[in-house]
């Protein structure tokens, strides 16, 4: 079984709330220390009141999307805040369920934003050999719609298969560092995200053969891609669907 330690210390962004809350506990869980990044404190908070070791989770509030040229600082200020990071998990990320007749720029950048630029250019400062530790991960939580969008995922879809491309590529590049890259590419999961696009999704659960996911099942995945136990697995996108594709 997968275990860390106080002094593995994961990034998890996103981690107030869905997947990246599950990410944050799991870590949590398991032993390691996680610096958790998410605009909103009463909600970090909240997370770390009901984690398993609190005392192991840092609040960090940070809007992802602004100055993203300074994200590399920013990962920078957080190693020497905490220590050298064994890990990023991704997992902030925002959704834009739009027909093409209807989209807007403003929209869709701010989009990609937050769903590829930010995940890449604190991907470019965890890279620094100053800031990570030796055989450090990096987990960015993609989607489904990266490879299989559906109709009203122009931008969504889009960002997400950008995030997939540039994982493969970084993957490359970071390998001769110590550094595995992988991504996970969630279907439906029963998420805030999920429940509150619900009616515009139209998702047939029926259309799932083990059902609409779980948080916990992606963050099961990010605990072992992170792990040693994994230790030979870097550029490659899991996709995690119940079945459905």
């Amino acid at each position: 079984m997968t275990q860390y330690s106080k002094e593995d210390i994961f990034i998890v962004t996103g981690a107030s709330s869905g997947i990246g809350y599950s990410v944050a506990q799991k870590f949590n869980e398991l032993g390691a220390s996680v610096v958790a990044i998410a605009r909103s404190v009463d909600k970090l908070t909240q997370m770390k009141n009901s984690s398993k070791y609190p005392e192991n989770i840092f609040i960090e509030s940070k809007d992802l999307g602004k100055n993203i040229d300074e994200l590399p600082n920013f990962v920078k200020s957080l190693k020497e805040k905490y220590g050298k990071l064994k890990g990023l998990i991704y997992c902030a990320g925002l959704d834009y369920l739009k027909v093409m007749q209807i989209l807007d720029v403003k929209t869709s950048k701010d989009v990609f934003d937050i769903n590829f630029f930010a995940p890449v250019f604190m991907a470019k400062g965890f890279a620094d050999r100053r800031n990570h530790a030796p055989n450090a991960s990096i987990i960015f939580i993609a989607s489904v719609a990266g490879v299989y969008p559906d109709k009203g995922q122009t931008i969504y879809g889009g960002s997400k298969a950008a995030l997939i491309a540039a994982m493969k590529c970084i993957s490359k590049e970071l390998a001769t560092k110590g550094v595995r890259v992988n991504s996970i590419s969630p279907a439906y999961v029963e998420t805030p995200m999920y429940l509150n696009n619900f009616e515009n999704i139209g998702t047939n659960i029926d259309e799932y053969p083990l059902g609409i996911g779980k948080p916990a099942d992606i963050s099961n995945m990010a605990a072992f891609l992170a792990s040693e136990d994994a230790r030979w697995i870097t550029g490659q996108n899991y996709i995690m669907d119940g079945g459905i594709f």
